[in-house]
């Protein structure tokens, strides 16, 4: 109860308080304001059953908020009530003896209320009712009395509203930090249940309660997308949070052809970020061909930054599989950054699946190369891959080199020469693709 009415009611109970009280506050009329309020609060503490009965109605009948809690439990929400009245009706008349009881209720009530999910607006609103109908009570039994003693009560009017106001903050501050550990237990939740899927260490039993706690189909259709930064690029400041325009450009609404409103699920790994992708479409429709190919295409990643997808899987329990795959996807990339779509990119996922057999081929391959000087190691190895990258055309990879075709088709035959391979012979230009890739993937 505010200062004023203790220190008033101290005064009656023969307590002195600390501090002599103005000359105002010693007036007959406040003595009598409160002996008059006394008086009617102990007339409602007897009748507190049926008071409760009334303001358990009032609720029902004016505040939605609690029409669920009062159908799934009036028991419960009449006991809160009448707890709350007796000792918040009690504290007008012994504030000493109640005030602490009242706060604790009050606390529990803002405490309970959030973790039912009723709005706090809806329990301030009941505090208020209650506070509302406790005062007509007090007028109208008061009247009942002595009509004239109404006029006393105008005295005390402030300081119970006052009160009201003070178990109203009191009630929301337990309500929110309540809400925050809730919130704060929620996310945690979601963190071990989208790392446990990631990891495919979820149990079979536990899929439908992912489902619904992720707000995910149980069998829909996903992809992982795997960020990690370039070797000996710049870190992220923050590693558990993916990369902002990453996560913006995989919002929902922005053009892409995952599910509609389904924002990616981030799970940030020791060495790298991965985010949950549900797609279109639904288990084994294989969707667009380029479905995948679209989603890396709206990703502005950073300068440095490489990002690997995953093949699409069907269901939670297959995203352990994803995740592997968008891990294969991204040692693929490029070491100065870039985006592979895996499905678009499988002669190179084999490569670094399998780094000691890549760098083995490589060797085997590319190895006789290494007898030469570098610079001219280089020369034949860039004109090779110019040579690939154009489908096999010399007057193609020669204008990307800025040289003649007659130049192009020179160097490719002393590598011939140098390795022993034949271009022309399909199994020698797979293995030399391969042997490419090794070495430009594992450094070999």
């Amino acid at each position: 109860m505010p200062q004023v009415v203790r220190s008033r009611i101290a005064v009656l109970h023969g307590a002195h308080p600390a501090t002599p009280l103005p000359r105002s506050f010693r007036s007959l009329a406040d003595r009598a304001a409160v002996e008059v309020l006394h008086r009617a609060a102990r007339v409602l503490v007897a009748s507190l059953p049926v008071l409760t009965d009334r303001l358990v109605e009032a609720l029902y009948e004016q505040e939605p908020g609690y029409r669920a809690a009062i159908d799934s439990d009036r028991a419960e929400v009449w006991q809160e009530v009448h707890h709350s009245l007796r000792h918040n009706v009690g504290s007008l008349i012994q504030p000493r003896e109640f005030r602490d009881a009242a706060h604790r209720t009050s606390r529990w009530i803002g405490e309970i209320r959030a973790g039912q999910g009723v709005p706090l607006d809806a329990v301030l609103h009941a505090f208020r009712m209650g506070g509302a109908m406790v005062w007509q009570d007090l007028v109208d039994e008061t009247a009942r009395r002595d009509p004239d003693d109404v006029r006393l009560l105008v005295h005390v009017a402030a300081d119970v509203w006052n009160f009201v106001d003070e178990h109203c903050g009191i009630v929301a501050d337990a309500y929110r930090q309540a809400e925050r550990r809730l919130s704060w237990r929620r996310e945690n939740q979601q963190r071990l249940m989208v790392a446990a899927l990631l990891d495919g260490t979820a149990r079979i039993a536990d899929l439908c309660e992912a489902a619904a706690m992720l707000g995910l189909p149980e069998q829909g259709r996903y992809a992982v997308l795997a960020v990690a930064s370039a070797p000996g690029g710049p870190q992220q400041q923050d590693p558990a949070r993916p990369p902002l325009n990453l996560a913006a450009a995989l919002s929902p609404g922005e053009g892409l052809s995952t599910a509609p409103g389904a924002a990616p699920l981030w799970h940030t790994g020791p060495d790298a970020a991965f985010a949950i992708l549900r797609l279109t479409g639904g288990p084994g429709d294989p969707g667009e061909p380029g479905e995948l190919h679209a989603i890396a295409d709206a990703l502005d990643a950073p300068a440095g930054t490489r990002a690997g997808i995953g093949s699409a899987v069907d269901g939670l329990a297959a995203l352990g599989d994803a995740r592997r795959l968008a891990e294969t996807a991204l040692r693929a990339c490029p070491a100065s950054g870039g985006t592979v779509v895996l499905d678009e990119h499988l002669p190179d996922a084999l490569v670094v699946s399998s780094p000691a057999l890549g760098s083995a081929l490589a060797d085997r391959v590319l190895g006789p190369l290494d007898r030469l000087d570098p610079s001219d190691r280089d020369v034949i190895l860039e004109t090779l891959t110019a040579w690939l990258d154009a489908d096999g055309s010399a007057q193609r990879a020669g204008a990307r080199l800025y040289c003649h075709r007659n130049t192009v088709l020179n160097r490719l035959r002393r590598f011939e020469q140098l390795t022993g391979r034949c271009l022309t012979r399909p199994r020698d230009a797979v293995e030399v693709s391969l042997a490419l890739a090794a070495r430009r993937l594992l450094g070999s």
